[in-house]
């Protein structure tokens, strides 16, 4: 199985089996390529109405469980067993991969700030667009795999933004669960903007984020999430034959839908310190409890800044490192929702 090098405008989406690819992109200030890994593959069963999906890892190139799930889908997925079309790829900032690092150092740029992209702009920018223009017109189902790297602990979950059209929740909604993670988390749309994820959802796609690990590991429960939820997501659709299966089935309770729609839940330090958090993430808090302690070591016998919950939930995400600058966010605190709201 070896993957041929091509001039991305010259995939063939349509081509039955499995196709494996690394898409030619010229870098920007060199004479050569990121040469970007893309499998596409078309079931031999015929089933009417096959959805189309798409699968991203890599967006970030220091969170490693969605690289490895997708590589394992790109060799383990038979397209003799499956209907629908289904588009894979690892490493969509393959330069940022490469140096295992948040953003592409070729152009500086995160990629999942970079939609929908441009085809005149720099490397990020114009696989944006192929994204956007070649990828998304084929499927219906959007999924992109993320892990919290340096920046944030999440307890493993599945996330999506609050969207207005319920149907589109809802189908949202039924897919996140399909993972079978701890958590689905909905997050603020005003924490950022440019996300692969917020492309799909404006064009009225199912798309799902999530964040399985951190710390730049491989978690060896969110690499499982990944990859069965990414089938599950193809049984779920007719795509793959046999039963939707339990990711984790020693959990009784099926994944707690929470939400921080809201800037407020997402608390900015307010100094340059050493960060000591004293709950985990995915811990249920009350109202001024300790959160954590910053540190300034400018005098060693100063006492540090206690931080407390501002309100009840779940703290569904936490700084990760221990160094943190004024304004990144310390922790976010999520409440519970209902899936019907």
């Amino acid at each position: 199985m070896t993957a041929t090098r091509i001039d991305p405008a010259a995939i063939d989406f349509a081509k039955p089996g499995a196709s494996h690819y690394q898409a030619a992109f010229h870098l920007d200030g060199s004479w050569g390529y990121s040469l970007v890994p893309i499998t596409v593959i078309n079931g031999a069963r015929t089933r009417e109405g096959a959805p189309g999906v798409a699968v991203f890892g890599g967006t970030h190139g220091n969170e490693y469980e969605g690289q490895i799930a997708v590589k394992r889908l790109c060799r383990d997925l038979d397209p003799a067993d499956m209907s629908g079309r289904v588009i894979l790829m690892p490493r969509l900032s393959e330069t940022a991969c490469a140096a295992h690092t948040r953003s592409s150092p070729e152009d500086g740029v995160n990629m999942n700030r970079a939609f929908p992209g441009n085809p005149r702009g720099t490397l990020s920018y114009r696989i944006a667009h192929f994204v956007k223009t070649r990828v998304f017109p084929d499927v219906r189902i959007v999924i992109d795999l993320h892990a919290g790297g340096r920046e944030a602990s999440f307890p493993l979950c599945t996330s999506l933004h609050p969207i207005p059209d319920p149907k589109q929740w809802e189908e949202c909604v039924s897919v996140a669960a399909l993972f079978d993670t701890p958590f689905i988390y909905v997050y603020s749309r005003q924490m950022a903007s440019g996300l692969l994820t917020d492309e799909a959802e404006d064009e009225g796609k199912i798309a799902i984020g999530g964040e399985f690990g951190y710390g730049e590991g491989s978690n060896v429960r969110g690499i499982a999430h990944a990859y069965e939820g990414v089938k599950n997501v193809l049984r779920h659709y007719g795509m793959l034959p046999g039963e939707i299966a339990r990711v984790d089935p020693t959990r009784p309770t099926p994944p707690r839908l929470v939400q921080a729609p809201h800037l407020e839940d997402y608390v900015p330090c307010p100094i340059d310190g050493i960060w000591e958090p004293v709950v985990v993430a995915g811990q249920d808090v009350r109202a001024g409890q300790p959160i954590g302690r910053l540190h300034d070591f400018a005098d060693h016998t100063s006492a540090p800044i206690e931080v407390f919950a501002h309100r009840d939930g779940v703290v569904v995400a936490l700084h990760f490192g221990a160094a943190c600058r004024r304004g990144a966010t310390l922790y976010v605190i999520a409440d519970d929702v209902s899936s019907s709201r």
